[in-house]
């Protein structure tokens, strides 16, 4: 009864949802998603800790956002995204020239969330002074560092509603080669990535950069998951999981986000 009450609740919330844009202020998920949005925040809110959704159909602009989306929690891995974006728009305005051995390196940081190739790049194109100054113009204008710990990629502060900006700002803003390079980068992730988001479902053509650490000062772990299901990409998803669990965390975190993924997807795309 008492998940049933808590289903139920959360139905009533994503029904009352209204997107903050005028244009989309009265769009609507489907029947079916808005019961599948239910069901995976009661999930959410029955797993340890907190989690950030961030869910959106590019096609509608209709926008489900949780309680915790604008709750600030390790970035992980996740700003490697955004320093891909840097490096492909520096070297289309002449700014950076990147070798053939830049572009494995961004792979790397795609493909398999290699810190080393984000370590190297980082400081390599400047750091915080050339990266952090224009992360926010691509979304992640949530985004902070703090005095206690380097100002680096992996010791950035943000939110589900600034990884939410970010992958639209892919899917939307950048010139298409780009565009269709990160896709296609993010469709193919090793097997270490392949949670998250990627619980959607094969049917689903999920893509997705994940980021995971026991970052928290208590050792408890963080698991992050951005990305695209769909047809087209038409549905981007961003989840950020403050797991405040210290054992097993990190499975704890990965069951968590991936089943949150797959109760709003998988079977959802039909044929």
């Amino acid at each position: 009864m008492k998940r049933l009450s808590a289903i139920l609740t959360a139905i009533l919330a994503v029904l009352a949802f209204a997107p903050a844009t005028p244009a989309s202020a009265t769009t609507r998920f489907d029947r079916e998603l808005t019961a599948r949005i239910a069901q995976a925040q009661a999930y959410a809110d029955s797993r340890p800790g907190e989690t950030g959704i961030v869910l959106r159909d590019r096609w509608t602009g209709a926008v489900y956002r949780s309680a915790a989306a604008g709750t600030l929690i390790w970035a992980c891995s996740t700003p490697k995204l955004a320093m891909v974006v840097d490096l492909l728009l520096r070297n289309d305005s002449g700014a950076v020239k990147l070798t053939a051995e830049d572009r494995d390196l961004m792979h790397r940081m795609l493909n398999s969330s290699d810190d080393a190739a984000a370590h190297t790049l980082w400081t390599r194109y400047g750091g915080e002074a050339e990266f952090a100054k224009r992360f926010p113009s691509y979304g992640m204008t949530d985004m902070r560092f703090t005095d206690q710990h380097p100002h680096h990629w992996g010791w950035i502060l943000t939110t589900a509603n600034d990884l939410d900006r970010l992958i639209n700002y892919v899917l939307t803003k950048l010139p298409r080669q780009h565009r269709d390079y990160i896709v296609h980068e993010m469709r193919n992730v090793d097997v270490n990535q392949q949670w998250g988001v990627w619980g959607a479902g094969s049917a689903a053509r999920p893509g997705n950069k994940d980021g995971w650490s026991d970052d928290n000062d208590d050792g408890s772990w963080i698991m992050n998951s951005v990305g695209f299901v769909g047809p087209h990409e038409r549905f981007t998803l961003a989840l950020m999981n403050n797991t405040k669990v210290i054992q097993n965390g990190f499975e704890t975190g990965q069951e968590t986000t991936t089943k949150i993924s797959e109760i709003l997807f998988k079977g959802y795309f039909k044929g």
